[in-house]
């Protein structure tokens, strides 16, 4: 009778436990937001969530309010989407709210690296010293350097210069500014090695073009790793592909490299100091390009798509960059010395900014997360309070709160390649909401401890596209439609559903 009551007490024990494990006890207390834990135990809204975040966000919103928070896959997110508010939270002590230990753990999931403790602040400190001001300069340089070398030998190889290439617009944009990004960050090959300078640039175009494959294959899988929702195939093949990229990064073999970037080779040179393990500094090079890369080509994309598409814009911007190229000395001519693209003339495009920024409104699906690490209060701007769990986690969605937002930006759907223009041609950054002025109006780089500090090196790369796009080339669109892919709310820019075919020819 003991035994059997003990095993009734224990069976009852894990029953309990699991149940609470499974969410079903959690209960909406005073003063917190609303909770909307879904009809699947543990699961939550999970399944619609990430079938489509923006509608489910909308639908909760619509449904509670602004601030609410649901359960997904065991986890209890609470969701904050007045753009009013957005600034307190941002600024809010990383003792309470924390994007480090979040960033850490997706890291580890998708790369397989383990960082120390200090790894953000490091990244900040050398992604400051290297990817902006003078470190700029320098990259700048490089990157122009091999976007001519793809750019201009994709179609310097044509027997006919006047004949239109076809392609498909995301893939070519994605791949050139992949493979450049790639070679400005992570270095050339040698003449030495190769017996010349051509055969080392042509072997730089073969192994970046290799390596884009691979990583295209890698991109597909992150959302489905990120929800830890990879089918046993897929598990094996992402192995293999980590090995391949830690392979290919390795120090071993970007030792033999000329032009290794002062970025890359600090953040290397940080944690071989400190006695890391080679093997694990080879993963951290992944972790680089990724961030580096995994967004740029997106961005360029529909940039490019949202210019072609819009004639007056496309005319605005042309007329910008001829200008700045004229003031400069140079000019572009057949058979003449390449143009001479500097950080200082790309710091004179105030259109082409507000067009680059307009394009990142429309595209960036970004999700910032914060991981509450004690209880506390969350204080908005109208003077409502709500209590946090800790434990939970405190999501932004800008893409609906605040980028299509209205009121922030009329017809928000619509490309207005002038919207971030005052009427002098400055800057603008004065949006309203309600009569208060809004500080956050657009998100597409992050805010507060998870501002992409490689920001200023990614719009100097797609601007510089944009640049010898027009310069060198004239373009157009064969079909003029595409949607997002829903997939990919969440992670960055958002990447389209079906490629766009377009054709392009050197200008005469």
């Amino acid at each position: 009778m003991g035994l059997l009551l003990s095993i009734f007490i224990g069976f009852l024990a894990s029953l309990i436990g699991g149940l609470y494990l499974l969410g079903v006890f959690r209960r909406r207390q005073p003063g917190e937001p609303p909770l909307d834990k879904g009809l699947i135990p543990w699961l939550g809204h999970v399944l619609e969530f990430r079938r489509n975040t923006l509608k489910f966000i909308e639908r909760m919103k619509q449904k509670h309010g602004d601030v609410f928070t649901v359960q997904l896959g065991g986890s209890y997110i609470t969701f904050l989407q007045d753009p009013l508010s957005f600034g307190p939270l941002v600024k809010e002590s990383k003792e309470k709210l924390d994007f480090v230990e979040y960033a850490g753990d997706l890291v580890h999931r998708l790369f397989g690296y383990k960082g120390e403790e200090d790894d953000h602040h490091n990244l900040v400190v050398y992604s400051n010293k290297h990817l902006k001001g003078d470190g700029l300069k320098v990259l700048t340089q490089a990157m122009m350097t091999n976007l001519q070398n793809l750019m201009l030998h994709r179609i310097d190889g044509a027997a006919d210069n006047s004949t239109w290439t076809e392609d498909e617009l995301f893939m070519y944009s994605y791949n050139i500014m992949f493979r450049a990004g790639y070679l400005s960050l992570f270095g050339n090959t040698t003449p030495e090695s190769e017996g010349s300078e051509e055969r080392s640039k042509e072997k730089d175009r073969a192994e970046s073009e290799a390596l884009f494959s691979e990583f295209l294959k890698y991109d597909k899988f992150v959302p489905n790793m990120a929800y830890r929702a990879l089918t046993p195939s897929q598990t094996l093949e992402v192995k293999r592909l980590l090995e391949v990229f830690w392979n290919a990064l390795s120090m071993q073999k970007m030792r033999l490299k000329d032009n290794i970037s002062r970025w890359i080779w600090d953040m290397w040179q940080i944690r071989n100091e400190r006695g890391m393990k080679e093997s694990m500094t080879d993963r951290l090079m992944f972790v680089l390009l990724f961030a580096s890369q995994g967004n740029t080509g997106p961005a360029s994309f529909w940039l490019l798509f949202f210019l072609m598409k819009h004639p007056e814009a496309m005319a605005a911007v042309k007329e910008e960059v001829d200008r700045v190229v004229k003031e400069s000395g140079q000019e572009v001519r057949r058979g003449g010395p390449l143009v001479d693209l500097t950080h200082e003339m790309l710091m004179k495009t105030p259109i082409l900014d507000s067009a680059l920024e307009e394009s990142l409104r429309l595209t960036s699906g970004n999700l910032l997360n914060r991981a509450v690490l004690q209880d506390m209060t969350l204080k908005l701007a109208d003077g409502r309070e709500y209590f946090v769990r800790k434990g939970d986690m405190v999501v932004m969605f800008p893409y609906s709160a605040v980028q299509l937002h209205p009121e922030i930006h009329p017809d928000p759907c619509s490309f207005k390649y002038d919207r971030f223009l005052n009427p002098d041609g400055s800057k603008k950054t004065d949006f309203y909401m309600q009569g208060k002025k809004v500080k956050y109006y657009n998100m597409p780089w992050g805010a507060g401890s998870s501002m992409c500090p490689g920001r200023f090196f990614a719009a100097n790369e797609m601007k510089q596209l944009i640049f010898l796009m027009l310069l060198y080339f004239e373009f157009e669109l064969k079909n003029e439609s595409t949607e997002v892919n829903f997939k990919r709310w969440g992670f960055g820019v958002l990447q389209p559903d079906r490629d766009v075919p377009f054709r392009y020819r050197l200008r005469d």
